[in-house]
Protein backbone atom coordinates (compact mmCIF):
# COMPACT_ATOMS: atom_id res chain seq x y z
CA UNK A 1 0.00 0.00 0.00
CA UNK A 2 1.42 3.35 -1.00
CA UNK A 3 1.06 6.54 1.00
CA UNK A 4 -1.88 7.87 -1.03
CA UNK A 5 -3.83 4.63 -0.60
CA UNK A 6 -3.13 4.67 3.12
CA UNK A 7 -4.42 8.24 3.47
CA UNK A 8 -7.62 7.36 1.59
CA UNK A 9 -8.38 4.04 3.28
CA UNK A 10 -7.16 4.73 6.82
CA UNK A 11 -10.29 6.59 8.05
CA UNK A 12 -12.53 3.77 6.81
CA UNK A 13 -11.10 1.08 9.07
CA UNK A 14 -9.96 3.29 11.95
CA UNK A 15 -13.31 3.20 13.77
CA UNK A 16 -13.75 -0.57 13.51
CA UNK A 17 -10.17 -1.20 14.60
CA UNK A 18 -10.55 1.10 17.62
CA UNK A 19 -13.75 -0.66 18.71
CA UNK A 20 -12.15 -4.08 18.32
CA UNK A 21 -9.18 -2.96 20.43
CA UNK A 22 -11.48 -1.71 23.20
CA UNK A 23 -13.38 -5.01 23.25
CA UNK A 24 -10.10 -6.94 23.38
CA UNK A 25 -8.85 -4.90 26.36
CA UNK A 26 -12.17 -5.30 28.18
CA UNK A 27 -11.92 -9.06 27.68
CA UNK A 28 -8.27 -9.13 28.78
CA UNK A 29 -8.85 -7.23 32.01
CA UNK A 30 -11.94 -9.36 32.70
CA UNK A 31 -10.07 -12.64 32.30
CA UNK A 32 -6.78 -11.57 33.91
CA UNK A 33 -7.16 -8.38 35.98
CA UNK A 34 -3.99 -6.93 37.50
CA UNK A 35 -5.97 -5.47 40.41
CA UNK A 36 -9.23 -6.89 41.77
CA UNK A 37 -10.90 -3.51 42.18
CA UNK A 38 -14.61 -4.18 41.79
CA UNK A 39 -16.87 -6.09 44.16
CA UNK A 40 -19.40 -6.95 41.47
CA UNK A 41 -20.06 -6.77 37.75
CA UNK A 42 -22.71 -4.15 38.47
CA UNK A 43 -20.18 -1.89 40.20
CA UNK A 44 -17.79 -2.30 37.29
CA UNK A 45 -20.59 -1.60 34.81
CA UNK A 46 -21.66 1.62 36.53
CA UNK A 47 -18.06 2.79 36.75
CA UNK A 48 -17.44 2.05 33.09
CA UNK A 49 -20.72 3.60 31.92
CA UNK A 50 -19.94 6.90 33.65
CA UNK A 51 -16.46 7.11 32.17
CA UNK A 52 -17.61 6.15 28.67
CA UNK A 53 -20.45 8.68 28.86
CA UNK A 54 -17.96 11.41 29.74
CA UNK A 55 -15.75 10.26 26.87
CA UNK A 56 -18.70 10.35 24.48
CA UNK A 57 -19.40 13.97 25.36
CA UNK A 58 -15.74 14.82 24.79
CA UNK A 59 -15.80 13.06 21.41
CA UNK A 60 -18.81 15.15 20.37
CA UNK A 61 -17.05 18.33 21.49
CA UNK A 62 -13.98 17.38 19.45
CA UNK A 63 -15.89 16.40 16.31
CA UNK A 64 -18.42 19.23 16.33
CA UNK A 65 -16.14 22.07 17.41
CA UNK A 66 -12.59 21.24 16.36
CA UNK A 67 -12.15 18.49 13.75
CA UNK A 68 -13.22 20.71 10.85
CA UNK A 69 -11.14 23.58 12.20
CA UNK A 70 -8.04 21.36 12.40
CA UNK A 71 -8.60 20.14 8.87
CA UNK A 72 -9.15 23.67 7.56
CA UNK A 73 -6.03 24.97 9.26
CA UNK A 74 -3.97 21.98 8.07
CA UNK A 75 -5.16 22.42 4.47
CA UNK A 76 -4.51 26.18 4.64
CA UNK A 77 -0.94 25.74 5.89
CA UNK A 78 -0.27 22.96 3.36
CA UNK A 79 -1.46 25.10 0.43
CA UNK A 80 0.96 27.84 1.48
CA UNK A 81 3.70 25.44 2.62
CA UNK A 82 3.75 27.01 6.06
CA UNK A 83 5.27 25.05 8.92
CA UNK A 84 8.37 23.01 9.66
CA UNK A 85 7.39 19.76 7.93
CA UNK A 86 6.50 21.55 4.69
CA UNK A 87 10.03 22.92 4.52
CA UNK A 88 11.87 19.61 4.90
CA UNK A 89 12.81 17.66 1.76
CA UNK A 90 11.82 14.25 3.15
CA UNK A 91 9.54 11.48 1.82
CA UNK A 92 5.96 11.14 3.05
CA UNK A 93 6.51 8.29 5.49
CA UNK A 94 9.48 10.04 7.07
CA UNK A 95 7.33 13.13 7.41
CA UNK A 96 4.60 11.10 9.11
CA UNK A 97 7.11 9.60 11.56
CA UNK A 98 8.52 13.03 12.37
CA UNK A 99 4.99 14.43 12.75
CA UNK A 100 4.12 11.73 15.28
CA UNK A 101 7.37 12.32 17.16
CA UNK A 102 6.93 16.10 17.37
CA UNK A 103 3.24 15.85 18.18
CA UNK A 104 4.04 13.47 21.02
CA UNK A 105 6.70 15.83 22.36
CA UNK A 106 4.04 18.53 22.56
CA UNK A 107 1.63 16.07 24.24
CA UNK A 108 4.28 15.27 26.85
CA UNK A 109 4.67 18.92 27.77
CA UNK A 110 0.94 19.61 27.70
CA UNK A 111 0.41 16.69 30.08
CA UNK A 112 3.17 17.94 32.33
CA UNK A 113 1.72 21.47 32.32
CA UNK A 114 -1.65 20.09 33.44
CA UNK A 115 0.08 18.83 36.57
CA UNK A 116 2.36 21.79 37.28
CA UNK A 117 0.06 24.73 36.50
CA UNK A 118 -2.67 24.99 39.17
CA UNK A 119 -5.37 26.28 36.79
CA UNK A 120 -4.84 23.36 34.40
CA UNK A 121 -4.62 20.86 37.26
CA UNK A 122 -8.13 21.86 38.35
CA UNK A 123 -9.42 20.27 35.15
CA UNK A 124 -6.94 17.41 34.88
CA UNK A 125 -7.51 16.18 38.43
CA UNK A 126 -10.88 14.81 37.27
CA UNK A 127 -8.92 12.21 35.31
CA UNK A 128 -6.78 11.31 38.32
CA UNK A 129 -9.70 11.16 40.73
CA UNK A 130 -10.73 7.71 39.48
CA UNK A 131 -10.01 5.30 42.37
CA UNK A 132 -10.58 2.21 40.18
CA UNK A 133 -8.48 2.63 37.06
CA UNK A 134 -9.37 0.46 34.09
CA UNK A 135 -9.59 0.85 30.33
CA UNK A 136 -12.61 3.17 30.63
CA UNK A 137 -10.52 5.66 32.64
CA UNK A 138 -8.87 6.56 29.32
CA UNK A 139 -12.13 8.39 28.50
CA UNK A 140 -12.35 10.30 31.76
CA UNK A 141 -11.27 13.86 30.96
CA UNK A 142 -13.01 17.12 31.71
CA UNK A 143 -14.53 18.88 28.66
CA UNK A 144 -12.69 22.03 29.74
CA UNK A 145 -9.35 20.25 29.38
CA UNK A 146 -10.38 18.89 25.99
CA UNK A 147 -11.36 22.37 24.78
CA UNK A 148 -8.13 23.97 26.02
CA UNK A 149 -5.87 21.33 24.48
CA UNK A 150 -7.87 21.42 21.22
CA UNK A 151 -7.51 25.20 20.94
CA UNK A 152 -3.75 25.00 21.47
CA UNK A 153 -3.46 22.46 18.68
CA UNK A 154 -4.49 25.08 16.13
CA UNK A 155 -1.23 27.09 16.27
CA UNK A 156 0.69 23.81 16.71
CA UNK A 157 -0.68 22.54 13.38
CA UNK A 158 0.56 25.70 11.67
CA UNK A 159 3.99 25.77 13.31
CA UNK A 160 4.71 22.10 12.64
CA UNK A 161 3.01 22.05 9.24
CA UNK A 162 0.88 19.01 10.12
CA UNK A 163 -1.40 17.48 7.53
CA UNK A 164 -4.83 16.38 8.68
CA UNK A 165 -4.20 12.69 8.00
CA UNK A 166 -1.10 12.91 10.20
CA UNK A 167 -3.25 14.30 13.00
CA UNK A 168 -5.69 11.41 12.58
CA UNK A 169 -2.79 8.94 12.54
CA UNK A 170 -1.38 10.34 15.77
CA UNK A 171 -4.81 10.37 17.42
CA UNK A 172 -5.30 6.72 16.50
CA UNK A 173 -1.93 5.66 17.88
CA UNK A 174 -2.59 7.76 20.99
CA UNK A 175 -5.98 6.13 21.54
CA UNK A 176 -4.48 2.65 21.24
CA UNK A 177 -1.65 3.34 23.69
CA UNK A 178 -3.71 5.35 26.18
CA UNK A 179 -6.37 2.64 26.42
CA UNK A 180 -3.68 0.01 26.96
CA UNK A 181 -1.93 2.13 29.60
CA UNK A 182 -5.12 2.54 31.63
CA UNK A 183 -6.37 -1.02 31.24
CA UNK A 184 -6.33 -3.20 34.35
CA UNK A 185 -3.70 -5.45 32.79
CA UNK A 186 0.05 -5.85 32.72
CA UNK A 187 2.71 -7.42 30.56
CA UNK A 188 5.19 -9.86 32.10
CA UNK A 189 7.98 -7.81 33.67
CA UNK A 190 10.68 -8.75 31.12
CA UNK A 191 8.34 -7.75 28.28
CA UNK A 192 7.38 -4.48 29.95
CA UNK A 193 11.06 -3.73 30.61
CA UNK A 194 11.84 -4.03 26.89
CA UNK A 195 8.77 -2.13 25.70
CA UNK A 196 9.33 0.80 28.05
CA UNK A 197 12.67 1.51 26.46
CA UNK A 198 10.58 3.17 23.74
CA UNK A 199 6.91 3.18 24.69
CA UNK A 200 4.97 4.32 27.75
CA UNK A 201 3.72 1.03 29.21
CA UNK A 202 0.93 0.05 31.62
CA UNK A 203 3.43 -0.41 34.46
CA UNK A 204 4.67 3.15 33.97
CA UNK A 205 1.19 4.61 33.84
CA UNK A 206 0.03 2.78 36.95
CA UNK A 207 2.73 4.72 38.82
CA UNK A 208 1.46 7.95 37.26
CA UNK A 209 -2.03 7.32 38.72
CA UNK A 210 -0.72 6.71 42.24
CA UNK A 211 -2.08 8.79 45.11
CA UNK A 212 1.47 9.79 46.06
CA UNK A 213 2.41 13.21 44.66
CA UNK A 214 5.97 12.35 43.57
CA UNK A 215 4.52 9.44 41.59
CA UNK A 216 1.53 11.32 40.21
CA UNK A 217 3.96 13.96 38.94
CA UNK A 218 5.99 11.53 36.85
CA UNK A 219 5.71 9.40 33.69
CA UNK A 220 3.94 12.01 31.57
CA UNK A 221 4.71 10.30 28.25
CA UNK A 222 1.74 9.36 26.07
CA UNK A 223 3.31 7.33 23.28
CA UNK A 224 7.03 7.37 23.96
CA UNK A 225 8.81 6.83 27.27
CA UNK A 226 12.08 8.48 26.28
CA UNK A 227 10.63 11.97 26.86
CA UNK A 228 10.39 11.11 30.57
CA UNK A 229 13.95 9.89 30.61
CA UNK A 230 15.13 12.96 28.71
CA UNK A 231 13.33 15.44 30.96
CA UNK A 232 13.92 13.62 34.28
CA UNK A 233 10.33 12.62 35.00
CA UNK A 234 10.73 8.84 34.61
CA UNK A 235 9.81 6.81 37.70
CA UNK A 236 9.17 3.18 38.56
CA UNK A 237 7.68 1.45 41.58
CA UNK A 238 9.32 -1.67 43.04
CA UNK A 239 5.94 -2.88 44.37
CA UNK A 240 3.37 -1.83 41.71
CA UNK A 241 0.66 -4.06 43.18
CA UNK A 242 0.68 -1.85 46.28
CA UNK A 243 -0.25 1.28 44.27
CA UNK A 244 -3.45 3.01 45.35
CA UNK A 245 -5.24 4.98 42.64
CA UNK A 246 -7.14 8.23 42.85
CA UNK A 247 -6.89 11.42 44.86
CA UNK A 248 -7.77 11.32 48.54
CA UNK A 249 -9.87 14.47 48.37
CA UNK A 250 -11.93 13.39 45.34
CA UNK A 251 -12.78 9.70 45.75
CA UNK A 252 -16.08 10.01 47.64
CA UNK A 253 -19.28 8.94 45.78
CA UNK A 254 -20.50 12.52 45.13
CA UNK A 255 -17.30 13.18 43.17
CA UNK A 256 -17.67 10.00 41.10
CA UNK A 257 -21.04 10.73 39.48
CA UNK A 258 -20.95 12.29 36.02
CA UNK A 259 -22.16 15.62 37.38
CA UNK A 260 -19.72 15.37 40.29
CA UNK A 261 -16.83 14.77 37.89
CA UNK A 262 -17.78 17.78 35.80
CA UNK A 263 -17.91 19.94 38.93
CA UNK A 264 -14.37 18.94 39.98
CA UNK A 265 -12.55 22.03 38.59
CA UNK A 266 -14.92 24.36 40.37
CA UNK A 267 -14.58 22.86 43.85
CA UNK A 268 -11.90 23.97 46.29
CA UNK A 269 -9.06 21.55 46.86
CA UNK A 270 -5.29 21.21 46.95
CA UNK A 271 -3.30 21.99 43.86
CA UNK A 272 -0.68 19.67 42.46
CA UNK A 273 2.81 20.41 43.70
CA UNK A 274 5.51 20.42 41.00
CA UNK A 275 7.92 17.63 41.76
CA UNK A 276 11.03 16.41 40.02
CA UNK A 277 11.28 12.71 40.87
CA UNK A 278 14.68 11.04 40.69
CA UNK A 279 15.64 9.36 37.45
CA UNK A 280 15.26 5.57 37.44
CA UNK A 281 17.33 3.17 35.34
Amino acid sequence: MNLEQFQNEFPQWRGAASLAWLVLLLFWESMSPYFHEFRSWKERGVHGFRNVLVGGVNALVTVLLFAFVWKGVADWSAAREIGLLHQLPIPGWAGALLAVLLFDLWTYWWHRFTHEIPFLWRFHRMHHSDPQMDVTTANRFHPGEIILSSLLRIPLIIVLGLEFWQIVLYETLLQILVQLQHANVSFPLPVDRVLRLVFATPQMHKVHHSKLHPETNSNYGSLFSFWDRLFSSFRLRPDPRAIEFGLDQWTEPPHQSVLGMWRTPFRSGPTSEPTKPPRNP
